[in-house]
């Protein structure tokens, strides 16, 4: 058959089987394709050097599929040519670690072969319940940095949540609560950086004293209680020591120029080893924004330090939550209900506005629910090119950022009647995979993008596949059901979400939203 005649010409050695293992398997498999007659389709576009390169082949039924990296499609039956990386070999490797270790990024190829591309441009990769992830975990490791693309680093975690691990799926996204013993077999940081935040004081006071967010109270209360040395990371000041004396500022570091990051990482750094000593094998733990992480990472190892980063991949409210877990005297409650009105808005204002903690929706959809079975908060945010979308609709400016913003699971006043909604029901349910019949949002983006569109219906499965493409969502959780509702009235006074309608002051794109809206019942 021509097929046949094409893939013999493009191999120099013939259809019996070469020398080269990875290439024998391939052409195995095209031959027992032929062999039971099953049509293969215009294959002739493979030379030797990329059948070479093909490893785990196999053929498998299914659906025409485009190899876009080879620039061709295989009809009928689809060869899978995927790299399928040995993380068996992984875990022999990691038998005979007692600590930590850290591998580059082509030294674990060596280990384990071709990582997916996935690997290293998405850090959800190396979390959550997924096969690969488990390898390590059987083994009795978790990841604590990675740096994608560049290196990963693998530490040994205690004895009781190895054996946790093996006995169920892994909790996404919440990792385990941190060991609050001291024993031989539990991770042991000798450093802990925590994050400056933007509610302070009003006066001059010692850093730990100056910061008074609950987010921060947490991240105090964590550090004091390992009894190591800890250090607050100030987007003004670098790096402070918790007793230093400091007057109230305002600089947020995203905001700053990347000149002014590079600087600030490698003096925060530089002023870490003036006051802690050499960094050389010190394992360094950080809990802080992927801003701050992402200029000192490369700083510290570059000294021989070990980052390790226990709330990798958690939103705002997750952390919380995670603190909660950890501190024995917490009753749960995530913002603390003692606080006057004034500084739980200023919190949960602080944490929705925090867009670095905001996730795609498919990655959302990976937690399946874990830490947001309850009530709370959430924000959703827009890219440039969503926004784009959204302002041919409304013909009216829309710009990247913040769009909307509301609750879940607040009892109803005045009949105080309580609600079954969760922040996982209502985005997962509502949001994602329901009708703008049921959803005010839904209606909301529903109306622009079918005024976009010129059509006169809300096409439902093309509005998911845009929010799942243009947006990313961020939640914050707040167990008091009661008091919600009146929290996020003054949170969205504050913040003001351009396309929040109810309560809202008029503005030209809530006039013109209205108006779309009124187009679909």
């Amino acid at each position: 058959m021509p097929e046949l005649e094409n893939l013999q010409s493009s191999n120099p050695r013939g259809l019996p089987c070469p020398d080269d293992g990875l290439a024998c398997r391939f052409w195995m498999h095209i031959r027992q394709a032929l062999a039971i007659g099953r049509e293969l389709g215009p294959v002739g576009y493979l030379d030797w050097r990329q059948c070479a390169e093909f490893s785990g082949t196999q053929i498998i039924g299914g659906n025409p599929v485009e190899k876009r990296d080879l620039g061709a499609t295989i009809v009928g039956d689809v060869i899978n040519t995927a790299p399928v990386a040995q993380w068996s070999s992984l875990t022999e490797k990691l038998s005979g670690i007692s600590t930590s270790i850290r591998l580059r990024w082509d030294e674990l190829e060596d280990v384990v072969g071709e990582l997916p591309p996935s690997a290293s441009k998405h850090r959800t990769w190396w979390s959550g319940d997924r096969p690969h992830v488990r390898e390590w975990q059987s083994a009795g490791f978790s990841v604590g940095d990675v740096r994608l693309g560049t290196e990963v680093t693998f530490i040994r975690t205690p004895a009781e949540d190895a054996t946790a691990h093996k006995a169920g799926p892994v909790a996404s996204p919440e990792p385990s609560a941190p060991a609050t013993n001291n024993s031989d077999n539990a991770e042991q940081p000798d450093l802990l950086l925590v994050t400056c935040v933007k509610t302070k004081l009003d006066v001059p006071a010692a850093a730990k004293d100056l910061y008074i967010s609950s987010l921060f109270k947490k991240q105090r209360a964590y550090a004091e209680v390992r009894s190591i040395p800890w250090f607050i990371l100030s987007a003004e000041h670098g790096l402070v020591a918790p007793d230093d004396w400091l007057a109230p500022y305002e600089r947020y570091l995203p905001d700053t120029p990347p000149t002014y990051r590079a600087a600030w990482g490698a003096w925060a750094v530089e002023r870490l080893e003036l006051l802690a000593g050499p960094l050389r094998d010190k394992v360094v733990e950080i809990h802080a924004g992927a801003p701050y992480i992402n200029v000192i990472a490369d700083h510290l190892t570059s000294k021989g330090a070990t980052v390790v980063n226990r709330l990798e991949g958690l939103a705002m409210g997750a952390r919380l939550q995670w603190y909660a877990s950890f501190d024995p005297h917490s009753e749960g409650v995530l913002v603390s209900q003692n606080e006057n009105a004034h500084e739980a808005t200023s919190s949960f204002v602080t944490m929705l506005l925090d867009e670095s903690q905001a996730v795609e929706p498919t990655e959302f959809l990976g937690y399946n629910g874990e830490g947001l079975r309850v009530p709370g908060l959430y924000s959703w945010w827009v890219d440039d090119s969503g926004a784009s979308d959204l302002t041919i609709g409304l013909d009216t400016q829309v710009t990247r950022g913040l769009i909307y913003a509301g609750l879940a699971g607040a009892t109803r006043w005045p009949s105080g009647k309580r609600s079954s909604n969760t922040l996982w029901s209502r985005i997962s349910g509502m949001h994602l995979g329901g009708r703008h019949e049921f959803s005010t949002f839904r209606k909301t983006l529903g109306s622009i993008l079918a005024n976009t569109a010129g059509s006169a219906s809300i096409d439902e499965e093309a509005l998911t596949v845009w929010m799942k493409q243009h947006l990313k969502v961020l939640t914050v959780p707040y167990v008091d059901a009661d008091t919600l509702g009146k929290l996020e009235d003054d949170v969205l006074t504050s913040i003001d979400p351009p396309l929040n309608l109810q309560g809202m002051d008029p503005s030209p794109i809530r006039k013109r939203l209205k108006e779309l809206r009124r187009n679909h019942r």
